[in-house]
């Protein structure tokens, strides 16, 4: 840990390297207490940083240099200078090669940065600066190399040796010992160096590419994983194909591998051939994994088999541009998932989340653009902002450009970036030179931080037979910024007649209507669009599809939102009128708690959820979705001061209140689904996800009745359902129940079940740590004490600590502040252990100006005894060093 304060690093004082590495040869010596690292570097001086022999300064962390030499030369400890984060060393010509060996405990190393061990297996994760403490290297996505890379270790306990590239050589040695060479013919930054050693089995496939050419397909696992692997290899096979079609991308080596690791601070990494996943992100089987687990699995192996383009053939210059390769393949997987399901219900998921999570984040102290200015620690900056808003800002571009405009764009910048690593204005750049357009402006949704605001107005003219939107954009002040420049909004949008038609739309000044549907782009403080020859006032239907990340207001009354959930022709505005209804009708019920009075439920709000669950048109899982009422967390985020208690209430009331008076249509709905899981075999496909997320919501709405039918009915789809999706469901329904004693016993007949899958017992800890039941904290204590659990893996702790102060708002809140002082006290016991992780962990601590004054300053407390804790990584530092400025 560093005990002097961490220095900030800033995109303005960035500089070319000043040396360049064209080959990396590395032979790595496995052994169970330590490691041996050898490097040979071929290097040259960088010839746009100018004449000149500067000293070369690498980079390296907790590595024990055993040797160093210069073109074969030993060089002794005078010759260089060795300090706790660099080697230097002096070239004397202008290409060179530089030899190092190194020893490294990849068996104690808990921060899983750079080689370490999971269950047993040597694994690597360098993205973003983990190389370093591999080996002393110019660890920076700027300086991109070939690879070459020789693995020796154990054979009976170690039987596959894998790194990135194609295999070019392998054998046994004399002593018990094995080797295997890998060759990377691609230049890539080190941060996608990639080394598995273990006892692992392997599903294989091959692909056959658009050219005719094959890849082999491998997916390594333990071997008691090995039958769960079949979905995510469909999965890889589905975006290959998908790449070749949209964007017309081939892969480029002969084989392309995939391993599962129990122990991994992310999801997924896109290594160059060598993708090294999360287990939670490939393994998946009906009775194990949930539909969302399914669906997941497919979008993540989607995700970092795109990046072989958007991140690893064209990768970023500096992480200040991350989102460059991370934004361009969040939406790029996005748009795969939805052409793989349902595309309304898809943009529903993501923009629930967007505004949920990331709009919070632009709310707190850690906003930053999605290019951000400055950062002390790297990992910190792998955040919503760079990944679901840096999504938002490419589908802007691609809603701005039409999809065949954005498809030019894509083309150009691959053909002109491959092998580079560049900027975020270099793929505006390559997009505006393929369409011919000017994206300054636009540009500032890069460097701007914060969620703007859209307020909009309306004018009609009876006589003239016009329609005018004024539109009033602003944003909020941010930490690293007071005033904003209005950025350029683009605005889908419709106009719906008295009948609930669209109308044909056009602008004053243009010759003819141009659709029903049409982009207007906002570029002003204020403006106004006036549409002519309209008949009647119509009602608008704005910002359709969300066609940007920003806080929409129009004084739409109840009954307006109503007419838009029934006749609306964009699917994401119907769901999106009802959602403004329901925030509407629960902010009511949350004045009335606060006031003492009693909660009475708008009537329209049920009416509104009956049509919908009558409607045997409707996708179900359109429906499902139009029936999940705001969360607390969105609306904690949209409240100026979060009252958990009134707004846990309100929702609450509201809940029961549907419960009830829709009963007999979620029954009749519930069992007509029921029925068919009971008579259908279990199929990962979306209809299938949508009767089954249908028929969930409807049982957690059901069992609010406390009727004995549903307690009945929720035991038996426990009890005999074929899959993890409806048993994972009716577990939580009655974990969060009056019903004790049959609580209890799913709990222990569930762990029972699954006690070697670990998984599936993630799944367990979360459904309880989420309990909004009094004696949330007493719980998750407990489950602390489970044998299952540990701090030093990143699932068990997302799955009960990030579940519970994240997401069981009600209990974390509690007003004597325990919660705080609980996720404090894990802060800094996980620094120790794993500081990414605890960085991570702080996120409801860093929100709490959101909160009333008493909690505010039990926040703060918390804050300050973590800041004043001893020594802190420089993850932990930046978080609560900004929290509290």
């Amino acid at each position: 840990m560093r005990t002097e304060q961490p220095q900030v690093i800033y995109l303005k004082d960035y500089q070319a390297p000043e040396y360049l590495i064209d080959e990396t040869h590395l032979t790595f010596e496995l052994f169970e207490d330590h490691t041996l690292v050898h490097a040979q570097l071929v290097m040259r001086r960088n010839p746009a940083r100018g004449a000149g022999l500067p000293p070369l300064v690498l980079d390296g962390q907790q590595l024990e240099l055993l040797s160093v030499a210069l073109d074969d030369q030993a060089l002794n400890a005078g010759d260089y200078q060795l300090g706790d984060s660099h080697l230097s060393v002096q070239p004397t010509a202008a290409t060179f090669t530089l030899g190092t060996s190194v020893k490294i405990h990849p068996e104690s190393n808990t921060a899983l940065e750079g080689l370490y061990k999971s269950s047993g297996m040597f694994c690597t994760q360098c993205e973003a600066e983990g190389f370093r403490k591999i080996t002393y290297y110019l660890d920076r996505p700027d300086v991109m190399s070939t690879f070459t890379t020789t693995v020796i270790a154990e054979q009976h306990r170690y039987p596959v040796l894998l790194s990135n590239g194609n295999p070019i050589g392998s054998g046994p040695q004399e002593d018990g010992r094995h080797w295997a060479t890998w060759e990377d013919p691609f230049v890539k930054p080190a941060y996608l160096f990639a080394l598995v050693a273990g006892d692992l089995w392997c599903v294989e496939d091959k692909f056959t590419r658009q050219s005719g050419r094959d890849v082999t397909l491998r997916i390594y696992v333990e071997p008691e994983n090995i039958d769960k692997c079949q979905h995510a290899m469909n999965s890889l096979k589905k975006s290959m194909r998908w790449d070749e079609e949209v964007y017309g991308r081939e892969y480029d080596l002969d084989i392309f591998m995939i391993v599962a690791v129990n122990d991994f601070n992310m999801g997924a990494m896109e290594n160059k051939g060598l993708n090294i996943f999360n287990s939670s992100c490939v393994l998946a089987r009906a009775e194990t994994a949930t539909d969302a687990a399914h669906q997941r699995v497919e979008a993540v192996v989607a995700h970092e088999y795109f990046h072989n383009w958007s991140g690893n053939r064209v990768t970023c210059r500096d992480w200040f541009q991350l989102s460059l390769k991370e934004g361009f393949t969040v939406f790029r997987d996005a748009e795969f998932s939805a052409d793989m399901n349902s595309r309304t219900v898809k943009r529903i998921e993501d923009v629930a989340y967007l505004r949920t999570h990331q709009f919070a984040e632009d709310a707190g102290p850690m906003a930053h653009a999605v290019r951000p200015d400055s950062f002390i620690e790297i990992s910190n900056f792998y955040t919503l902002t760079v990944y679901e808003k840096g999504s938002e800002v490419v589908r802007m571009v691609r809603t701005l450009l039409g999809a065949e405009g954005f498809r030019k764009g894509s083309d150009l910048y691959f053909e002109r970036h491959d092998g580079q690593a560049v900027t975020c204005d270099d793929f505006i750049k390559a997009m505006e030179d393929a369409n011919g357009v000017d994206l300054t402006q636009f540009k500032r949704w890069y460097s701007q931080a914060g969620t703007p605001r859209l307020a909009v107005s309306e004018s009609y003219d009876a006589g003239a037979q016009t329609y005018s939107l004024t539109f009033r954009q602003s944003c909020p002040a941010t930490p690293d910024k007071v005033e904003k420049k209005p950025f350029v909004i683009p605005v889908e949008l419709g106009l719906l007649d008295a009948q609930g038609n669209d109308i044909g739309l056009r602008l004053s000044g243009e010759a003819a209507a141009v659709g029903t549907t049409r982009v207007l782009s906002v570029t002003e403080a204020e403006q106004i669009f006036t549409f002519v020859d309209v008949a009647a006032k119509p009602l608008p239907s704005l910002l359709r599809g969300f066609s940007a990340p920003v806080k929409l207001s129009f004084p739409y009354d109840r009954d307006q939102l109503m007419f838009l959930m029934q006749h609306d022709s964009d699917g994401f505005n119907r769901w999106e009128a009802g959602q403004q209804l329901s925030v509407q009708v629960l902010q009511e019920l949350i004045a009335q708690y606060q006031q003492g009075a009693e909660l009475v439920l708008d009537q329209r709000l049920v009416t509104a959820l009956g049509s919908v669950l009558a409607n045997q048109q409707l996708d179900q899982a359109m429906v499902a979705e139009m029936l999940s009422l705001p969360g607390e967390a969105y609306l904690t985020e949209i409240s100026e001061v979060a009252d958990v208690d009134a707004i846990h209430a309100a929702r609450e009331f509201a809940r029961k209140q549907l419960a009830e008076q829709l009963f007999d249509g979620l029954w009749a709905r519930y069992q007509a689904n029921r029925e068919l899981s009971k008579t259908t075999a279990y199929v990962a496909e979306a209809e299938h996800f949508a009767r089954r997320s249908l028929q969930n919501i409807a049982l957690s709405y059901l069992m609010l009745s406390g009727k004995p039918q549903v307690l009945a009915a929720t035991q038996e789809q426990f009890d005999a359902c074929d899959n993890m999706t409806e048993r994972l469901t009716a577990l939580a329904v009655l974990v969060n129940s009056a019903f004790t004693a049959e609580r209890a016993k799913a709990l222990e007949v569930f762990a029972e079940n699954f006690k070697d899958n670990p998984l599936v017992m993630d799944q367990w800890f979360s459904v309880q740590a989420g309990s909004t039941l009094p004696g949330g904290l007493a719980r998750v204590r407990e489950l602390m004490q489970h044998p299952a659990f540990t701090l030093k893996n990143p699932n068990k702790v997302r799955a009960l600590i990030g579940a519970f102060a994240g997401q069981n708002l009600i209990n974390f809140h509690a007003a004597d502040g325990s919660g705080y002082r609980f996720l404090a006290d894990l802060v800094i016991e996980l620094n120790a252990l794993n500081p990414q992780i605890a960085s991570r962990q702080l996120a409801p601590l860093t929100r709490w100006r959101k909160y009333d004054a008493a909690r505010q300053a039990l926040m703060k407390g918390e804050l300050e005894r973590i800041r004043g804790s001893g020594s802190l990584s420089s993850d932990v530092f930046e978080v609560v060093s900004k929290s509290l400025a």
